[in-house]
């Protein structure tokens, strides 16, 4: 069968396309093609320009670059993107048409209203994912299913995000407790039992090396507030890299028995991580502009080896570990406490919370499932993430993944300028001269399918999607410290000595937050608001007195707004995660 496109019965057409067709009543009975948001010109030859309202998306207007000319080659379609500004989803579902593919941010209240209001397309109407979706119905069955049961008809409107074609496996470590190996060395391998383990051994790297790179002082860590959420953001990570915990609301959760914690209970976990964090700022080892950089402030700092230590991968090694400290022997690697029990994220067959659909108005609702489906594939989500195949990734003759010379740069610098650089399709045999930077040419609905940490099909090696655990591209050690990492760890990467620790796997549910009430979201903001202030302050504290009573007035502050409301909705929903999680 082929679509090609759908005539879209009076019904379904949205008020604003209604008066665009009455007014133009003299044209042929042909143009109800045009009764949706995808331009004609499938028949024609001509590029079938598809609108993309993305939720995640930080572009607005059309794909360029790159991955332009691959989806016009590939399947003949132009996109323009449509972000999720002030105001954007309201006015398009108000005007009855959300566009032809639509990415959520999460399965919630935006997604089920859009549901509910028959915004989106059946994936099995007109037997569109039997035969457009063979590829998704292949690796993500589950992820069919899952969709299914969220929805209240019981249809299937589209299949979420982080992947994984087999049970049982986890995502990457992203919390791995980064630290200066070369420093570590150079101290005699000092145990590192426990937090109080870690701040010591930091302390003497500070004296060790009290100056980077640019000649300003080190310290141990480097926050930054403008990540932060329902808590401070690196407050709750420490606590979820040592204890196992997952953040949910105004706390964390266990996922072995759906324990809640709050976050200002005595000796919780986020409390104790944040006198951790007070006690490395009385120790002179906090950045004292932590409270009021941003993040590009911060990571400037890490790169210019002013910091020793980062929870992160992504705030640490993987900044820090450029080709310039290597070749000076300096070298950032995990060095997980033994009591430690660091959580990752589990990896699901069914998929997480950001959703790929069909808009109901889609006049080629073919040509948006194809487009998934491909991305569906292994091929379709490597060059999501790093460009077109053959010409900056591929596999050897073992089956193993690995960058091309363009590639690698490109991957570890996404500015890299491919004007000039000519391509050849497989598909076709046209070659065609790109332009613009690596980076403009990224696909800028700005999702994926696959998790980067599931393994990849294609792959004889079994390595992952992410870079980081091909064989050809960890090559031998860059220097004498990764040298000396990997003997003493027994591990040719991070990721694989983490899978060596007692890490703590959260198992993925199909769990959403439900919907606050007014009133109480009120509240929340308000206790949010008071749980962030006040973390900071106490962070600064200069006494275990002042520190005291700083905690005590945060206690204070929010049990007035209605701390005890919101502790009460949060425990409720680990309760019902928890159940998720028995099914």
């Amino acid at each position: 069968m082929k679509l090609k496109f759908r005539v879209i019965p009076v019904g379904m057409i949205s008020a604003a396309t209604a008066l665009s067709l009455l007014a133009g009543c003299s044209a042929p009975a042909a143009s109800s093609a045009s009764a949706g948001s995808a331009d004609a010109g499938d028949d024609s030859g001509d590029p079938v320009k598809l609108t993309v309202f993305s939720q995640l998306a930080n572009w607005s207007g059309a794909q360029t670059g790159w991955g332009a000319t691959l989806l016009k080659d590939k399947f003949n379609i132009e996109l323009n993107i449509i972000p999720d500004t002030d105001g954007a989803y309201q006015t398009r579902m108000e005007s009855g048409n959300l566009g032809d593919l639509i990415v959520w941010g999460n399965n919630g209240s935006d997604y089920q209203s859009a549901v509910d209001k028959g915004m989106l397309f059946d994936w099995n109407e007109e037997d569109l994912l039997a035969d457009y979706g063979q590829d998704i119905t292949k690796y993500f069955p589950d992820a069919i299913t899952a969709n299914e049961a969220l929805n209240s008809d019981g249809k299937c409107y589209g299949i979420g995000h982080n992947l994984s074609s087999e049970s049982g496996q986890h995502d990457l470590f992203i919390y791995d407790w980064g630290t200066r190996w070369d420093l570590y060395s150079q101290l005699g391998y000092p145990q590192v039992n426990d937090l109080n383990d870690l701040e010591s051994v930091l302390k003497q790297m500070q004296t060790l090396c009290p100056t980077g790179d640019d000649g300003k002082q080190t310290y141990a860590v480097s926050l930054w507030p403008d990540w932060d959420g329902n808590m401070v953001m690196y407050v709750k990570g420490l606590a979820s890299a040592y204890y196992g915990y997952d953040e949910l609301g105004l706390g964390l959760y266990d996922s072995k028995n759906g324990s809640f914690y709050d976050c200002l209970s005595d000796d919780g976990p986020y409390m104790n991580s944040l006198k951790f964090f007070n006690k490395l700022y009385r120790d002179n080892l906090l950045d004292p502009d932590s409270m009021t950089q941003t993040y590009e402030t911060m990571i400037a700092k890490v790169r210019a080896g002013d910091v020793l230590f980062s929870i992160f991968n992504y705030a640490g090694d993987l900044a820090y570990n450029t080709d310039t400290h290597t070749s000076q022997n300096k070298f950032m690697a995990p060095l997980v406490p033994t009591s430690a029990s660091t959580t990752v994220s589990g990896l699901s067959t069914s998929g997480s919370t950001r959703i790929w659909s069909i808009g109901n108005d889609a006049v080629y609702p073919e040509k948006v499932m194809e487009l998934i489906d491909w991305l569906a594939t292994p091929e379709g989500a490597m060059t999501n993430w790093y460009g077109i195949k053959g010409l900056m990734w591929d596999y050897d003759s073992d089956g193993h993944p690995y960058f091309t010379d363009l590639g690698k740069k490109c991957y570890e610098d996404p500015s890299t300028d491919l004007s000039g650089t000519t391509w050849t399709s497989p598909d076709t045999g046209k070659t065609y001269t790109l332009d613009g930077t690596y980076n403009d040419g990224g696909f800028q609905f700005n999702n994926i399918t696959w998790a980067k940490g599931a393994k990849n099909p294609d792959a004889k090696g079994g390595e992952c999607f992410d870079p980081s655990t091909w064989s050809t591209y960890q090559g031998d050690a860059k220097c004498d410290a990764e040298a000396d990492w990997r003997t003493r760890t027994n591990s040719k990467n991070f990721q694989e000595y983490l899978d060596t620790t007692n890490y703590t796997m959260v198992p993925a549910v199909n769990y959403a937050e439900s919907t606050r009430d007014d009133q109480l979201e009120l509240e929340w903001q308000q206790v949010i608001k008071a749980v962030k202030e006040g973390s900071w302050n106490a962070i600064y504290a200069k006494s275990d007195d002042e520190f005291a009573s700083i905690v005590a007035k945060m206690k204070s502050d929010c049990e007035g707004y209605g701390y005890e409301d919101c502790v009460s909705w949060c425990k409720d929903e680990a309760a019902r995660r928890y159940a998720l999680q028995q099914k």
